[in-house]
């Protein structure tokens, strides 16, 4: 691995070397200001007040050039434009593709400057975060929010692009005008929703929104897949190899598998109350036969992974068969008369979660320009199917017997998902390909579940903020060291994690609270989905219809509301100050759960459980978002990486929950949803607090 000084040597544009930062001077300060502070204790307000200035020098020089070479493009697109008024009054073929082909020069041209922008970029967080490190300071806060927030401000300058944001608006105008509209009078002001679509303004736009910090629906949904663009500009034969591997309806097969598990989770939810007393078991026991489901999870999701090192396909044909043995155990449960059998049956359904060869798959094998896509769409099936579920099992209300087996409301879940998984079974046996895989020595995964690579690509439309992203973590860690002069960093400091233990060791503060939200969120959301068949039947008589539509109704949210936060809100806040409202109003609809007067009303269960669960979404995507951001980049790849911690964090949540349901029913019915809801509060404060001691370091 080459570290930063030494890549921005490699990738600069030799025409334009004297205008880049000059980060090796600025290294050498930074050094020398640390040498200063700690021997010769010099006034660190002259150290902090010299240091600001020459970052002044350097980011002025960065930005002069850059609106120089704006006013050069902006001018290469005006002579264009005389070009194409004067094609207007006499057309010629020939002529108009040369000047197509002259507006996507430009273009070409806008997206080495925006490399050259971005790069620049790296090394001020570099040498920010370089700085805080070795003088001890929390300069990086100070410094950028001064700067930014000044209305002469040349950071803002850079990040916001509003120059280069015209010059693409001209390119798609002219691009768009150019094309054979076949007379249509409209443009593309008239229908800002339908984008023209250009490979080229499609690269410079994606660039830009990083660029920008701006995002998008597709970007803020595949933050809850945790599978993170790559940053890294595809090589031409990079492009070619992820077509080879790419096969359409493999994607969709791993979109299935992933709707019919979350089917599978959530199916048996608004039953397994009725299920358990069936079997001669108290109602509370609901929490076992549900959870029961992520205790396997918790060991599946690891041989999962490791298994999706190597094949795609076997994993798939395995899990298939292991649910559909699971859900039949689960059916026949109840002719039996058998809660082992039944519990048996749940773990089984466990043991077939494949989510991680899910998102390995996304991760790999689709190529860059779909992967967000895919991404998004990987999410929306998993909301998809936690809505389905509860639902089918609302339609699955009848009784009757063939032979020696009984098809009713408890028993069908599991035939239905039997046939299900079948189907299944018989369709990836037949349409689904085996990627084909580099061997180690040529390549080395840059990117499974989580994380990101080097931080200098343009094609990426996912957020990226001005300071201390992943990548800054990975140069700091990987490649660019911080005591000599050498860039080269030990080869045992970038291996990837060889165990949980191992990978827990790389977790920083900051990475351990991102998790201990997610435990949290997730905890949330079981307590509420377990035990409502429970509570509701106890405090209102629900019927499994009612239960049913209720829990589906709470999972048809999570799409409008990742559209509202992605499309809107996360444009005007930064993730974290979405991140610590979130937990705030998790908290209040956690408070407002409680029982505390003698009459439990039915519009403050279901508000307070609308709250509760629509923030927990929401809470969701941005500490995800933030997670991979935090994370070390040795947590970016392997096995161990930072998709399965989150994963295991996430599924012993919901264990911990199911378990605390079953627990508190020892106690009574009329107690359980106050204790039950007492962990969740204590939880949910501690993770409050923590996200406050931690709040600087979430960028």
């Amino acid at each position: 691995m080459v570290a930063f000084g030494k890549k921005l040597k490699e990738r600069q544009f030799p025409e334009w070397q004297k205008y880049y930062m000059n980060y090796k001077l600025m290294k050498k300060k930074v050094k020398q200001y640390a040498q200063q502070l700690q021997v010769s204790g010099q006034d660190r307000r002259h150290v902090l007040k010299e240091f600001s200035r020459m970052l002044d020098t350097q980011i002025e020089k960065i930005v002069l050039f850059v609106l120089e070479q704006q006013g050069v493009l902006a001018g290469r697109i005006d002579k264009l434009g005389e070009q194409r008024a004067a094609l207007e009054e006499q057309p010629d073929i020939s002529q108009i593709s040369e000047l197509r082909e002259a507006y996507r020069e430009v273009g070409r041209d806008l997206l080495k400057l925006l490399h050259f922008v971005e790069i620049n970029a790296t090394g001020l967080r570099k040498i920010l975060k370089k700085f805080d490190k070795r003088c001890g300071y929390r300069f990086t806060d100070y410094y950028v929010s001064s700067r930014s927030n000044h209305p002469y401000s040349q950071l803002q300058q850079v990040f916001k692009h509003v120059g280069i944001g015209a010059v693409v608006g001209a390119l798609s105008r002219n691009l768009a005008d150019i094309q054979d509209r076949q007379g249509s009078y409209l443009s593309i002001y008239d229908q800002p929703s339908v984008t023209f679509k250009d490979p080229v303004i499609d690269t410079i736009k994606a660039a830009v929104d990083r660029l920008t910090h701006s995002t998008n629906f597709l970007g803020f949904l595949g933050q809850h897949a945790l599978i993170i663009q790559p940053e890294e500009i595809p090589t031409p034969q990079e492009e070619q190899a992820e077509e080879e591997r790419y096969h359409f309806m493999s994607l969709v097969l791993n979109l299935a598998n992933t709707f019919l598990y979350m089917v599978n989770t959530y199916i048996i939810v608004p039953t397994a109350d009725d299920y358990s007393l069936s079997l001669g078991a108290a109602a509370t026991v609901c929490g076992v036969i549900i959870g029961s489901m992520a205790v396997a999870q918790v060991f599946s999701s690891i041989y999962f992974s490791a298994w999706s090192n190597k094949s795609y396909f076997r994993p798939l044909v395995f899990s298939s068969i292991v649910l559909l043995l699971g859900n039949t155990m689960y059916a026949l449960a109840y002719d039996l008369d058998s809660l082992t059998v039944l519990i048996a049956g749940r773990l089984f359904c466990g043991l077939g979660s494949a989510r991680a060869v899910n998102r390995r798959y996304i991760s790999d094998c689709v190529p860059l320009k779909i992967r967000m896509q895919a991404s998004a769409a990987f999410v929306s099936a998993s909301a998809l199917g936690m809505a389905c579920g509860p639902a089918l099992a609302g339609l699955l209300q009848t009784n009757f017997k063939i032979y020696a087996l009984t098809f009713n409301q408890v028993t069908l879940p599991g035939w239905v998902m039997s046939l299900a998984w079948l189907v299944y079974l018989l369709w990836v046996w037949i349409s689904f390909k085996e990627p084909h895989r580099e061997t180690e020595d040529h390549v080395v995964p840059e990117e499974v579940d989580a994380g990101t690579t080097e931080n200098e690509g343009l094609e990426n439309g996912l957020r990226q903020p001005l300071i201390l992203s992943s990548e800054d973590k990975k140069q700091d860690e990987d490649g660019d060291q911080e005591y000599d002069e050498s860039e080269e960093a030990p080869e045992e400091s970038r291996k990837p994690a060889t165990s949980i233990a191992s990978a827990y060791r790389l977790l920083t503060p900051s990475v351990k609270v991102q998790l201990l939200i997610y435990f949290m969120l997730k905890y949330a959301m079981e307590i509420l989905l377990s035990e409502s068949s429970v509570i509701t039947t106890y405090y209102f008589n629900w019927t499994t219809s009612s239960v049913a539509i209720f829990l589906a109704c709470l999972g048809l949210t999570v799409l409008p509301v990742n559209i509202i936060v992605g499309s809107y809100i996360s444009n005007m806040f930064e993730d974290r100050q979405i991140l610590l409202v979130s937990e705030i109003m998790v908290c209040i609809g956690i408070v407002l759960s409680f029982n505390i007067s003698s009459h439990y009303s039915v519009p403050q269960y279901i508000c307070s459980a609308l709250i509760t669960f629509v923030f927990s979404e929401v809470l969701e995507g941005v500490n995800l978002s933030l997670l991979s951001r935090v994370m070390s980049s040795r947590l970016a790849r392997g096995t161990y990486n930072g998709g399965l911690l989150s994963t295991e964090a996430g599924t012993l949540a919901r264990v911990v929950a199911d378990g605390t349901i079953t627990l508190a029913g020892y106690l009574g019915e009329n107690k359980l949803l106050n204790i039950t809801l007492l962990p969740s509060l204590v939880i949910c404060v501690g993770s409050i607090a923590a996200t406050l001691l931690t709040y600087n370091s979430l960028f």
